[in-house]
């Protein structure tokens, strides 16, 4: 009896393993398919659709003057048949300014224009779907939204909000700061210049004052030995006898 439970007992733990093992193998492959799907995803992401109207997504201008709606595309994929339009946000309502159709890379859209003050002044050369509106106005201010959608990516899509700011006059930067930053700088670079210039100059003239003065030396030296050389001989000549 006890060999038969212990038996039993030993299957029932190889079952219990070989069931722990095939989970844990199943298990690493989900984590590997997860793995192996992230990568895919994040490829995809990176080489999708991508649209955007600069670093900076808003400017002020004045009052009656034109200004430039800037966006461009990208696509690692490529493109075809693009769409493309700009939308002014008017509280809440969005109205379309213009839309386009690009076939294909390298040719110029197909562009629609809905407003009367809009002008599409992008290339497909430059990847650009830029506008410019002119004559601004007030009522003008607000957000405008570039769209664009690709169809070689299954419609991929993205978007991006230009803001627009419309005021009287242009506000005056105060460069009282920066004046007096500069006029410093410019200041103690002059000094340091002066100061290395004036100490060229000294050492200059150190460096000849030395010269001088070794050659004072070696000439002082040399009539010495001379002066000893003729004193030595005159003396040698009174101290010999005549013969």
């Amino acid at each position: 009896m006890d060999k038969r439970v212990h038996g039993k007992v030993d299957m029932e733990v190889w079952r219990t393993r070989g069931s722990f093992l095939h989970r844990s193998t199943r298990s690493g492959d989900g984590v590997h398919a997860s793995i192996v799907i992230t990568l895919l995803i994040g490829v995809w992401c990176a080489q999708a659709l991508e649209v955007s109207v600069g670093k900076v997504s808003f400017v002020e201008v004045m009052n009656g003057s034109s200004v430039l709606l800037p966006c461009t595309y990208s696509s690692c994929i490529g493109i075809k048949n693009l769409y493309f339009n700009w939308k002014y946000n008017d509280n809440g309502t969005m109205d379309k300014l213009c839309e386009g159709v690009i076939p294909a890379e390298g040719l110029e859209p197909h562009v629609t224009i809905f407003h009367e003050r809009v002008m599409f002044v992008g290339s497909s050369k430059d990847s650009n779907i830029s506008v410019l509106l002119w004559n601004v106005t007030f009522e003008d201010e607000g957000e405008y939204t570039c769209f664009a959608r690709n169809p070689k990516e299954k419609n991929r899509n993205h978007s991006a909000v230009f803001n627009l700011i419309v005021v009287d006059q242009l506000k005056e930067v105060d460069n009282t700061v920066t004046i007096i930053i500069v006029s410093v700088i410019g200041g103690l670079i002059g000094l340091i210049i002066i100061v290395m210039a004036i100490k060229a100059v000294v050492v200059h003239f150190l460096n000849k004052a030395q010269e001088k003065n070794k050659e004072c030396l070696v000439s002082s030296s040399g009539n010495d030995n001379t002066e000893n050389g003729l004193s030595g001989s005159k003396a040698d000549n009174k101290a010999s006898p005549k013969a």
